[in-house]
This record gives C-alpha cells, sequence and structure tokens, in this order.
C-alpha cells in the first residue's frame, strides 16, 4: 500500500512505452525514477523526477519530455492534475476518490498498514546496549538501548529476520577489577574493616547485595581459597548478579534481547574460536608477521620495535595494519572482535548492526575492515555512533547518583519521568546529534512536549468512539462498516490527514533502508499535528465534528479516520517502543 512505490511502477509503465534509448542505443536506465512528496505541498501529492534522470542520457529536452509523461499520466483516472514545473519536475494531484478508496484499504489492514517486504528476508543481526557487567545501566546507555531497539522493530516491520544481540563484555581487566571490588564486599558482609574502597575499584553501592550473597553462600571459605580461585569464584557469581540487574533495567525501558552472547566463550578450551578465526583470515590472505609504525604523537625513542601477527587491514580499506597476537604469545582484544565477527558470519547473518557510542568512532574503519576480510564482501557491516546525552532539570544540570557512586541510572530516570518519555525524547534528535533531555519538559503536558503530543492524539482517537457510542449508542463501528463510507470524506481537511496516512509505508521503507529511526519520531508528531489541527477546525466549525448525530453515514466516515490515524499512531508507537494510550490522566 506504498502509494508512492505504486504510482513510481505506473511512471515507469508509461516510460517504457515511450521506448526511450541511451547514446549506445541501449533502453533507457530507469532506475533513478522516484516519486516523492513535492517539497511544497501546494504544488500537489506526489511529484516525479523521471523527466530530469532520463533527458540527458537518452539526448531529450527534459521539459518536452514531462510534457509528454505529463500528457499520459492525464489519462490515469486516480490522478485529477498534472502540471509540469520548473525544468522538467511532474507535479500530481491525485482525486478525492483515490484518496476515499485508500483509507477504504487502510482500514481493511488495520494493524499490519505500513508492514513491508522490501527486506526480503535478509537476516540482520543488531547489537546494542553491549555495556560491560560491572554494575547497573547508566544514562549513556539510554541512548544507544533506545536507537537499536527501535531500529530492530523497525527492520522487522520492513521484512528482515532481524535478531537482537548483547554482547556481553565478561573477559579483560575491567572484570578483573570488578572481582577485587565485590571482595571487597563480600569482606565487608562477613563483618570485616575494609575502609574506604580503593581508588580503581567500583564504589557503587549496587555492589552491597553481591557481597551479601556470597557471604550468605559461603561464608568464610573463600577467605581460605587461594586468591586466584577464590576471584575465579567471585567473578562469575559478580557477572551473573550484573546482568541480572542489566536485564531488569533493559527491561524497564522496553528493552529486551534475544541473544546475550558472552565474550568469555570466545577465550574458552584455549582460546579456540579466537585461534580459529586468526587460521580463518591466514588463509584468505590477510595476516602476516611484521612490525607496525609508531603511533601518531608518540616519539620514535618511546616506541618498542617488535614483531607481531598482524591483520593486513589496510588492504580492505582500514587505516593501519591491527595486531591481532602481542609479541608475547597473548592475543589482543581485537583478536576476540575477529572471532566474535566470524561467529555471526556463521550464524548466517548477511547483514550486521553494531550501535556504538560516539567515542567508538575509531573503532568503525576496522570493524568494517575485518567484515570485508572474512566475508570477502558479502557481509554488510554498518555501525551507527550515538552522540551523548545532557541532562537538565528545569535548565539546571543534574547531579550524580549516590547508589552507583559516580553517573545517573537508567533506572532512576524511568522512575522519575517513565518509559515512554525516555523513548520517544531519545529518537526526536538524530542519533549521531547531540541530545538535551530535561525531566521537566519530557513531562509536561503541552505541544511542546512531544511525546505528550503524539500520545494525547492517541487518547483523542479513543475519546471519539466513546463520544460516538453516548450520542449514537452501541452502532456497528466495526471496521468494514466504516469503510463503506468513506466516500462522503470531501473536506480538504479530512483529505489532508489521509495524505499523511499515506506516507506511513513510504516512511517505514525509508526509514528502515536508511537505518535512521528517529524518521519515525518526526512522522507521528507531524501526524499527531495534523489530527490535532483538525480537531481544532471541528470545534470552530460544527460541521466538520466527528459524530453528527444527524447522519451517522458521514459520521461512520469520519470515525473510519478517526481509526486509521489511531491505526498508524500505534503502530508507530509500537515500533519505537511506546504505547498508545486509550486516555490520558
Amino acid at each position: 500500500m506504498n502509494i508512492f512505490a505504486d504510482f513510481n511502477e505506473r511512471i515507469i509503465k508509461i516510460v517504457e512505452a515511450l521506448d526511450l534509448k541511451d547514446k549506445d542505443g541501449q533502453p533507457a536506465d530507469l532506475s533513478r525514477i522516484a516519486v516523492e512528496p513535492p517539497r511544497d505541498a501546494t504544488h500537489g501529492d506526489l511529484a516525479t523526477n523521471a523527466a530530469m534522470v532520463l533527458a540527458k542520457p537518452t539526448g531529450q529536452n527534459p521539459r518536452a519530455l514531462a510534457e509528454k509523461l505529463a500528457e499520459a499520466l492525464r489519462q490515469d483516472k486516480d490522478i485529477a492534475a498534472v502540471d509540469v514545473a520548473g525544468p522538467g519536475f511532474v507535479n500530481l494531484r491525485l482525486t478525492d476518490g483515490f484518496w476515499q478508496a485508500h483509507l477504504t484499504s487502510l482500514l481493511g489492514v488495520g494493524a499490519d498498514y505500513g508492514r513491508s517486504t522490501v527486506g526480503k528476508g535478509i537476516k540482520v543481526n543488531v547489537e546494542y546496549v553491549s555495556a560491560n557487567p560491572t554494575g547497573p545501566m547508566h544514562v549513556g546507555h539510554c541512548r544507544g538501548a533506545v536507537v537499536g531497539d527501535a531500529l530492530a522493530n523497525l527492520l522487522g516491520f520492513a521484512g528482515y529476520d532481524v535478531t537482537k544481540e548483547y554482547y556481553i563484555n565478561d573477559a579483560g581487566a575491567q572484570i578483573d577489577v570488578l572481582a577485587r571490588s565485590a571482595m571487597l564486599r563480600y569482606r565487608e558482609a562477613l563483618g570485616d574493616e575494609v575502609g574506604e574502597i580503593p581508588a580503581g575499584l567500583y564504589p557503587g553501592d549496587y555492589l552491597v547485595p553481591v557481597g551479601q550473597a556470597l557471604a550468605k553462600e559461603f561464608g568464610r571459605d573463600l577467605l581460605q581459597k587461594p586468591e586466584d580461585e577464590a576471584l575465579a569464584l567471585i567473578k562469575d557469581r559478580t557477572i551473573d548478579a550484573m546482568m541480572v540487574m542489566i536485564r531488569e533495567d533493559l527491561a524497564l525501558l522496553n528493552v529486551h534481547h534475544e541473544v546475550f552472547f558472552s565474550e568469555r566463550t570466545l577465550h574458552a578450551n584455549n582460546a579456540a574460536a579466537i585461534r580459529s578465526a586468526i587460521t580463518d583470515l591466514k588463509l584468505k590472505g590477510h595476516v602476516y608477521k611484521g612490525k607496525l609504525p609508531p603511533p601518531k604523537g608518540q616519539k620514535p625513542e618511546d616506541w618498542e620495535d617488535r614483531e607481531q601477527t598482524l591483520f593486513r587491514s589496510t588492504d580492505v580499506g582500514d587505516d593501519i595494519d591491527r595486531p591481532l597476537v602481542k609479541s608475547d604469545g597473548a592475543f589482543t582484544y581485537f583478536a576476540a572482535d575477529v572471532a566474535y565477527l566470524k561467529d555471526k558470519l556463521d550464524r548466517g547473518f548477511n547483514e550486521t548492526i553494531f550501535i556504538l557510542g560516539a567515542d567508538h568512532g575509531g573503532y568503525v574503519k576496522r570493524l568494517e575492515a575485518l567484515a570485508k576480510a572474512l566475508s570477502g564482501g558479502s557481509l554488510k557491516l554498518t555501525a551507527l555512533l550515538c552522540q551523548l546525552v545532557k541532562l537538565y532539570r528545569n535548565g539546571e544540570p543534574v547531579r550524580m547518583s549516590k547508589r552507583s557512586g559516580d553517573f545517573i541510572t537508567l533506572r532512576e530516570v524511568v522512575e522519575e519521568v517513565g518509559r515512554d518519555p525516555i523513548r520517544f525524547m531519545m529518537l526526536y534528535r538524530k542519533s549521531d546529534a547531540p541530545l538535551d533531555f530535561d525531566f521537566a519538559k519530557v513531562t509536561e503536558q503541552s505541544k511542546d512536549n512531544p511525546v505528550f503530543y503524539v500520545q494525547y492524539a492517541s487518547a483523542r482517537c479513543h475519546s471519539v468512539f466513546r463520544q460516538a457510542k453516548e450520542q449514537l449508542g452501541e452502532g456497528a463501528f466495526d471496521r468494514a462498516s466504516l469503510a463503506e463510507s468513506a466516500a462522503r470524506l470531501t473536506d480538504e481537511s479530512e483529505i489532508g490527514l489521509i495524505r499523511k496516512l499515506a506516507e506511513y509505508p513510504r516512511l517505514v521503507e525509508s526509514a528502515a533502508l536508511a537505518h535512521e529511526p528517529h524518521r519515525l519520531a518526526f512522522y507521528l508528531y507531524d501526524l499527531a499535528s495534523s489530527f490535532h489541527g483538525h480537531w481544532n477546525r471541528g470545534t470552530e466549525n460544527q460541521d466538520l465534528r466527528f459524530v453528527k448525530v444527524n447522519d451517522r453515514q458521514l459520521t461512520y466516515a469520519r470515525l473510519g479516520l478517526v481509526q486509521a490515524v489511531s491505526d498508524v499512531l500505534t503502530s508507530g508507537l509500537a515500533l519505537i517502543g511506546a504505547d498508545a494510550p486509550a486516555e490520558m490522566r
């Protein structure tokens, strides 16, 4: 039901009938023909660039070619007017009958309106959050969590086969620090005097329950074991406890991953997975023994000149080659990334998407190079960067959390303002743009608060049906009955609302293809604005009110329009991960 794709096909058929040839006598390339909403709505409902992109390759005058297209398009019963603008753009205005029929179709599709097959079942892995399991989720993880989750929802709705994944960074130095921090809380729970938490360890109170649980399970037995053995046990228990807490925090934000992949599994069995992945790269000719030049800004005399096992990443788009095995035989952090990406490839993914913090920008090229080397170019890798979020309350920066020690927890933010305002507002800017989040502004009930404005539109839709039942009784408000009366909608504001609804399928496809879920939030705000505007017109003009007691058929037609608005608001908010309320309190 993507009307833009529909008219694109109609225009291509017209162009094919013209039998245009390029300078080599080959059929004209029609792939660049596009049908879009015109920049200025007064110019029409649709605009096509067909004449503009075909004129030069086929030796045609663009405006003359546009006139030929316009003449043929005027024969289409769904087109009310065709105009040629500027050097050769063709603007179309569609009939009221087309829009009425589109509303009828929309009501028939219901919750699936906007669902697409553009993804063609392509297997996509979306990895997001992937925070170190060293404490509760903090607000710095929030934006990436929302962007990743909404993007995964959007891709699924657009026809991709999506897996939501969390990579648990449960290996490395930070986990050793976590274990030592939990050891102190364990001793504290046993009644030992531990004093202040030393610098370099995790000071947050969230480790207190972990220490208490260890004390309950082991008593003082851990203190009798060799330190390495005790810390290994503590590490396992603490990581498990942290992941339980992280899952709970994410659930508060309505984020639920399908796969939790442990980095430690890559290091198991003498790092068998890492060794296998490096061997695979080696067989493909991407691994060699060599030395790296000193990093930029470092004096040559400070540089340790040593031979290492290197990934020849510069051959596949990276700036420098990357070390895999250090001179002492230890694997680098990047070596685990090689094994992890190979695992995704082995699981059959055609595309993998990483949602990363802005501070990981320097990591993107090496990931892209790695995907190209491992797959021979068959695996598409996309890395989206999320800029920082600054928290304010009435314009003043929010202070740090006491519970976490040095950051604001995600749970605290959700408990103060609610899940839906967070999810919506985290998408109300493009992810690579900085975002200011003011607790007061996102909870105020006004047009200036986008999430309230959109959810209020949903509540108003439901209130119209409650009003209709009060005034007309329990009539046949089913979709089929409402759709039968769509032809009664002729007011320009009503037709305008249907036009806005008709943009939704195209929005879903374009946002999915561009990996830009923020477009959903923008669209929903625009749709809500159109609906509120139409509501206000009914307040001023009784003839435009939704419920007309003396004209049941017109009432049904208008209720059908309200139902369609409600359907799209519900669908879009669900993709964002928010609710479409039936009433606001």
